[in-house]
């Protein structure tokens, strides 16, 4: 089975600045959820569980080489997208992404479902 396990962390309202207010619908949450035996961080954006790329490229895939994820992504036309400064903080809170990162990308949890089951056999793990 692919999900094991889910923890949430909570809501926190998503902005772009300071001095900006929350925009409704815009509210995320975060938590974690176990892929394939490994904890992974997460965010719930507007439904939609959305995992920092950097995490999975270092703890799902460590043994495969970025490019090959790239092309495996490239091929089955899986976009990430870059998370928001709020998005970033909150990442960082829970340690999907070291407290060092100026950017990040996401990942859907539908894309990241599909590109596992595409990269399991390239995986010595498999």
């Amino acid at each position: 089975m692919f999900l094991t396990c889910e923890r949430t962390l909570g809501t926190v309202p998503a902005t772009t600045n300071r001095n900006e207010r929350a925009r409704p619908g815009k509210d995320f949450h975060a938590g974690y959820q176990k892929i394939q035996g490994i904890d992974l961080g997460y965010l719930q954006i507007n439904g939609t569980q959305m995992f920092a790329l950097a995490q999975v490229l270092s703890h799902l895939f460590k043994d495969i080489p970025r490019t090959t994820i790239s092309k495996k992504m490239e091929i089955l036309n899986i976009k990430s997208r870059r998370c928001e400064l709020a998005e970033l903080r909150l990442l960082k809170a829970i340690r999907s992404v070291p407290t060092r990162a100026v950017k990040c990308s996401l990942i859907s949890k539908a894309d990241l479902e599909v590109l596992c089951s595409s990269c399991q056999s390239l995986s010595p793990r498999a």
